[in-house]
């Protein structure tokens, strides 16, 4: 099992997450933002919305992912 935190995914805090592979450290942290977005709270909210434009450019996206990705494989 492999540890990232909110901030090492591209976000705004420290909570960390917890699991065997990048598909459940991104469904982690996106059930994050999405508790952080109910709770309005700015940091997050700021970190959630340069992500939506960075989705904006496919090409950003993936290059964004793979080194998410890479990161996760390297711990």
């Amino acid at each position: 099992m492999k540890s990232m935190t909110c901030r090492q995914l591209g976000g705004a805090c420290d909570i960390e997450f917890k699991a065997n592979t990048f598909d459940e450290m991104a469904s982690q942290s996106r059930q994050h933002g999405m508790e952080m977005m109910e709770k309005g709270v700015q940091d997050n909210l700021k970190a959630m919305q340069e992500m939506r434009d960075m989705m904006m450019n496919p090409e950003a996206m993936q290059k964004w992912m793979a080194e998410k990705e890479s990161l996760f494989n390297s711990l």
